[in-house]
């Protein structure tokens, strides 16, 4: 039964991002219309379970206004201490609408900021400069979020290990409570990927910034919960835990993806389809046994605690330590054994794609 939902708004302001690959278009007038579009396809498939966590990401889906996002919102039951994430881009964060965005009920907010050098702001396509990252924390605080997340990419041209340095140090001066990590990889569906930039710093120094990370947040009090993800303690992303430990979720939007009752879904890519159809699905499969036990072990090592024997044996029959003995024998110097099971260590987690295929039969 699905306790978290995810709602994708598909909708910038200008140009993508050089780096972006989601699924969004540069048609804000067509907004109104698509959020009645997505309140067709929740009245079609919500069933009125109580939430956990609710969370709108993009896109830029502070280019909604919040009378909308109310509607939403309104849709759905929740549990006692539910998490309700927006996504927020710096440029939007004025100071009305931060204030009216807590009052509708949303308590987390995860700020597009990237990276504090303008400079690579401006290079990478962000509407933002450094500056306003600072204003709309401030602001957030102000109004009452006492859980905002920032977002950190490395690995982008002409950056280098001071410069993770520098924007870490700027990002902990802010005393936030989460940050996500990215490092950069070029896609196909993105502008960079048709015309790759110049300067990008190599694998070897992509991987010295995420030790560089590691390093600073850890000593910063911050717990690395997942490969990317770090948090001071209670405050990690419950909606991205959905995911990370495999567990049914709702996905309502065009592109949007779920797992309902054994099923893997997605919806409509284009705007035209989907706000044509919301209520019926692009791509349905159930999963077998086999792949519902892979993926139990893949999203399982993404997180530091790593993946757990005896939830495994109990979902599956399958006693993790002699199935995959070969395996963890093979890589025991990248994964450790834990209270509950397996995880990887920091090298491990830095080789994982390297690893992770051999978990399959």
């Amino acid at each position: 039964m699905p306790n978290a939902c995810y709602i994708h708004i598909p909708f910038c302001n200008g140009n993508k991002c050089k780096y972006c690959n989601f699924i969004s278009f540069n048609k804000p007038e067509l907004i109104k219309g698509y959020i009645y579009s997505l309140l067709k396809e929740i009245n079609e498939n919500y069933q009125g379970e109580k939430l956990n966590t609710l969370y709108f990401g993009g896109g830029t889906p502070s280019l909604v206004p919040v009378n909308l996002l109310q509607k939403i919102i309104n849709k759905f039951s929740f549990s006692e201490n539910a998490e309700i994430t927006l996504e927020l881009n710096p440029e939007n964060g004025n100071e009305e609408y931060i204030k009216e965005l807590k009052q509708i009920g949303f308590n987390r907010l995860s700020i597009g900021s990237q990276t504090f050098d303008d400079n690579l702001l401006k290079l990478i396509g962000r509407r933002h400069n450094s500056h306003q990252i600072i204003e709309t924390v401030n602001l957030a605080k102000k109004s009452g979020f006492k859980n905002i997340s920032l977002d950190l990419i490395y690995g982008l041209p002409n950056q280098t290990t001071d410069n993770i340095k520098e924007d870490l140090a700027k990002f902990l001066s802010l005393d936030i409570q989460h940050i996500s990590t990215y490092g950069l990889k070029i896609e196909g569906g993105s502008l960079w990927g048709t015309l790759p930039p110049d300067n990008l710093p190599d694998e070897d120094t992509q991987a010295d910034m995420y030790e560089i990370i590691n390093k600073i947040l850890v000593q910063a009090g911050f717990n690395r919960y997942e490969v990317s993800n770090f948090a001071k303690n209670s405050f990690e992303s419950k909606h991205n835990l959905t995911y990370w430990n495999n567990e049914e979720y709702y996905g309502f939007g065009v592109s949007a993806h779920g797992y309902v009752n054994g099923l893997r879904y997605s919806n409509y890519c284009t705007l035209e389809e989907y706000m044509d159809k919301p209520t019926i699905r692009e791509y349905g499969r159930v999963l077998n046994q086999k792949e519902m036990l892979e993926e139990e072990i893949f999203l399982g090592f993404r997180k530091t605690e790593g993946v757990n024997t005896q939830k495994i044996l109990e979902k599956f029959n399958v006693i993790f330590d002699k199935k995959y003995r070969k395996v963890l024998e093979k890589y025991s110097d990248y994964i450790i054994k834990t209270d509950k099971g397996y995880a990887f260590n920091l090298k491990g987690t830095m080789l994982s794609n390297e690893i992770l295929p051999e978990f399959l039969e």
